[in-house]
């Protein structure tokens, strides 16, 4: 682990530019653990009751928030520019301010209030936008190897930023 510090510190990481506000690797791995508490919760409860009605949600919270999250973070501790970018930024925000709702109305649906139909479309366009702003990043930003070979070793081992 101290050699991973040593590294990390010797590699120079280029900021996003002013009011980009691009979230740290500890974010992304902060809110996907976040994610995972829900879905395991979820998976416990509907067990528990024997009523499996919120399986998509489940699923959903599970693969977009938990394993996304998660990816994304590790993507962009290994590929610090793209980590670093507006893009980053606009993905983090976007997805992360949009699962909620669509999560709660997808709920909402399967539970039988057709009313949450309108919140889960625009919800679901606002998360695409998130995952396309994601993916725009990752042709733009992302090379064939992370930046050095040593910090590419060193990838199993990430050390999550304390900020």
């Amino acid at each position: 682990m101290q050699a991973t510090t040593q590294m990390s510190a010797q590699r120079p990481v280029r900021r996003a530019a002013a009011g980009a506000s691009s979230p740290s690797t500890a974010a992304w791995f902060r809110l996907a653990a976040a994610y995972l508490v829900v879905a395991v919760a979820l998976g416990i409860a509907m067990g528990a009751s024997g009523n499996f009605a919120l399986r998509p949600v489940h699923a959903h919270v599970g693969l977009l928030g938990w394993t996304g999250l998660a990816l994304a973070g590790l993507i962009y501790r290994a590929f610090p520019e793209a980590g670093a970018s507006r893009l980053a930024a606009v993905h983090f925000w976007l997805f992360n301010l949009a699962l909620p709702p669509m999560m709660g109305a997808l709920a909402a649906l399967l539970l039988g209030h057709p009313q949450a139909l309108p919140v889960l479309v625009g919800s679901q366009f606002v998360v695409a936008a998130g995952v396309l702003a994601f993916v725009a990043n990752v042709f733009l930003n992302v090379g064939s190897a992370p930046r050095d070979s040593a910090h590419a070793a060193g990838a199993a081992a990430i050390e999550v930023e304390a900020r």
